[in-house]
């Protein structure tokens, strides 16, 4: 598929924000963003999704359409949450079908980091090759494989959570309920409260990379731990899929040098292990571009 052939409209339901756009002939013409409300039921989440629409210029018409999400989809279409921190009142509630029922039948669902990756492999950063790796590094972390040219999907929808991964048995809880996880020591929230223990309560996870850009001894030691999970994460993907390259993204993993810390620390591994990593090229448009290749193709 080529980005210029992509026409219709897009959703990305994130931890953090909504993303709603229109997309004409692989561009966005029209984009509505706004703070994603994590206490909303299923029925809540579709009003909120067609008012964004309408915004962008939805006007009822049988468009086709992808809506990304924040959590597990299952083959069927169905969502969960995962991280009892970012939707409280979703577990495996019939998305694809109320979306279907109220936006009509050329509809896909995916989450959101796999709608990214399937972006990047077709027009960005993992163009081209054959397996593929993406990391999102941003409130929580997640990603996406492609192996043999393909997206890698599960029933369940669990494949691609990769910050649940456990790099440490004894390492602070996430919101998935396991320790030691990779977003427990590298997630937004994550670093954040790290701030706070560090005595430096009310800084996001922007004013701790920003802090780790003019050397200070406490942001430094914060970001490099970060950046520490996530080549650890890069170099457990290489031992079980063996990806030809990895691409970063997220709010997180874009941000001034964490590519160079992660690159550092993961130069630190045997070589065998070690993988190339680069910045993801789509940006915040990703997620809306894939959702919108999947539903036209399909995937």
């Amino acid at each position: 598929m080529q980005r210029s052939e992509l026409n219709g409209f897009a959703v990305d339901l994130g931890g953090t924000k909504t993303a709603a756009a229109k997309i004409e002939r692989g561009q966005i013409t029209a984009r509505h963003v706004q703070p994603t409300d994590g206490g909303l039921d299923l029925a809540g989440y579709i009003r909120s999704i067609e008012q964004m629409l309408r915004r962008v210029g939805w006007t009822g018409e049988k468009s086709c359409l992808g809506v990304t999400v924040t959590g597990r989809v299952s083959d069927t279409g169905d969502w969960a949450a995962v991280n009892s921190g970012t939707l409280r009142e979703i577990s495996d509630v019939p998305l694809a079908d109320a979306l279907r029922h109220q936006f009509g039948p050329r509809i896909a669902v995916s989450n959101d980091a796999s709608a990214t990756t399937y972006a990047e492999h077709q027009f960005g950063s993992g163009a081209g090759r054959h397996d593929f790796a993406y990391i999102t590094v941003s409130t929580g972390v997640g990603g996406g494989l492609i192996l043999g040219g393909k997206l890698i999907q599960s029933r369940s929808g669990l494949a691609g959570h990769f910050g649940f991964s456990a790099i440490s048995s004894d390492g602070p809880r996430c919101g998935s309920g396991r320790r030691g996880t990779v977003e427990s020591l590298a997630g937004g929230r994550a670093i954040a409260q790290q701030a706070a223990e560090a005595g430096y309560p009310g800084h996001s996870a922007k004013d701790v990379f920003e802090a780790a850009q003019r050397h200070e001894a406490w942001a430094v030691t914060i970001a490099d731990r970060a950046a520490g999970a996530i080549a650890t994460l890069c170099a457990n993907l290489k031992t079980m899929v063996d990806p030809d390259l990895i691409a970063l993204g997220g709010s997180i993993g874009l941000s001034d040098g964490f590519i160079v810390r992660v690159t550092k620390e993961l130069q630190q591994k045997p070589v065998l292990f070690q993988c190339p990593v680069v910045p993801a090229s789509l940006g915040d448009e990703g997620p809306l571009l894939g959702a919108l290749a999947m539903a036209e193709k399909g995937a």
